[in-house]
């Protein structure tokens, strides 16, 4: 059940239904048709936190659209037998959305499952919802995902976001930044710690990337405020790798 402190916002997103899951140049184009990519990076963060256990992963995704405005998706990573989801080794997302372009403006909202194969009973659902803005090379995005209260994340969990790019002109780099911050309440401190090692916190990250056709080649510095995980219940889901972090990647759109 909803907390009441939570629940408009989560009536107002859940008639929403795809979301910008990542800031990208792309967002700036008409999805055509399906997109497919597959990506390695020396670390799998989300929102600050690794996803990897602090180790190189890879991922491959999907998109598919499902008419002018709904789009599906699908995407898979190595987790390297993650503490933070159970020690399991991979981990699903799959997503069903609604975006909506107005001129320089693109709205957007999706439901995301998160799923562990072999760790059923960490999955957890979250929807977002967001709003972009392109003003000539550079794009802006405000971003709201929302957790439900689940038993797989300990409670509920809000995280608000603000991001941007900028295109440098008659280069091929981008110069990427954005901002967190993730709250919520908690009703199983063990799992609370999954997606908020030490209860509220900021996350920062700082980028550019080197686009050359379909391949990508980038570095980002990732932080938080988390200056050390909570360790006053003992729990096995508990990942300290949420400190400061330099990533390099490479990435394959078709």
């Amino acid at each position: 059940m909803l907390h009441c402190r939570a629940a408009p916002l989560a009536l107002a997103l859940a008639g929403a239904a795809s979301a910008v899951a990542a800031v990208s140049s792309a967002q700036a184009q008409a999805f055509a048709g399906p997109q497919f990519s597959a990506e390695i990076v020396t670390d799998q963060r989300r929102r600050g936190l690794s996803w990897s256990d602090g180790k190189a992963a890879a991922e491959a995704a999907l998109r598919l659209p499902l008419g002018d405005r709904l789009e599906a998706g699908a995407a898979i990573g190595t987790l390297r037998g993650s503490s933070r989801h159970g020690g399991a080794d991979a981990g699903l997302d799959l997503d069903l959305g609604y975006r909506h372009d107005a001129g320089p403006w693109r709205l957007t909202a999706t439901v995301i499952g998160h799923i562990f194969p072999g760790e059923g009973r960490l999955d957890y659902v979250e929807v977002e919802a967001g709003a972009g803005l392109l003003i000539g090379p550079a794009q802006f995005d405000m971003l709201a995902a929302y957790a439900p209260s689940q038993a797989a994340i300990g409670g509920d969990n809000l995280h608000l976001a603000a991001r941007g790019l900028v295109v440098l002109p008659g280069t091929p780099f981008t110069l990427t930044a954005g901002i967190g911050r993730s709250s919520g309440d908690v009703t199983r401190p063990d799992r609370a710690v999954r997606l908020r090692p030490s209860g509220s916190y900021w996350d920062y990250r700082f980028g550019v990337d080197h686009v050359s056709g379909p391949i990508t080649l980038g570095l980002a510095f990732t932080t938080t405020s988390i200056d050390r995980p909570a360790e006053s219940t003992p729990t096995r889901y508990l990942d300290r790798n949420t400190g400061s972090r330099l990533l390099a990647r490479a990435r394959l759109s078709l």
